[in-house]
């Protein structure tokens, strides 16, 4: 067994796809699509890499991971930030929020893999 991965993002393909490749990998998924909690589902699931997109409904991704790693529970969590967005300014947001690892969307099924692997301690 690999691991629990906690993906929070609200696009349903995006969501399958991710889903379907750490599956597939020994990884056991559990998912999230809104922002306003998705600070207590961390907490409360423990998993052991996060996945955040940036673009929730109700709350952005970058103020997701500032809670998170504010509090002492979860300020080593490693989290993998999606975004649509590549602009070296959304990378900065996030480095400053305290991201792990940064992917720009469309991303290749290999490079989460690999990002994930990494993330857990399993590469």
């Amino acid at each position: 067994m690999a691991g629990n991965v906690l993906l929070i993002e609200d696009e349903p393909n995006i969501i399958e796809a991710i889903r379907f490749i750490l599956s597939r990998d020994g990884w056991q998924v559990d998912t999230h699509s809104n922002g306003i909690d998705a600070a207590d589902v961390v907490r409360s699931k423990r998993p052991d890499v996060l996945i955040l997109d940036v673009m929730l409904p109700g709350r952005s991704g970058y103020d997701i991971l500032r809670d998170l790693r504010e509090a002492p529970e979860t300020s080593g969590l490693p989290v993998l930030m999606l975004t649509a967005r590549g602009q070296s300014k959304d990378r900065e947001l996030a480095e400053r929020a305290g991201v792990s690892r940064f992917m720009t969307k469309p991303f290749s099924n290999a490079e989460v893999l690999d990002a994930v692997r990494a993330l857990g301690g399993h590469e």
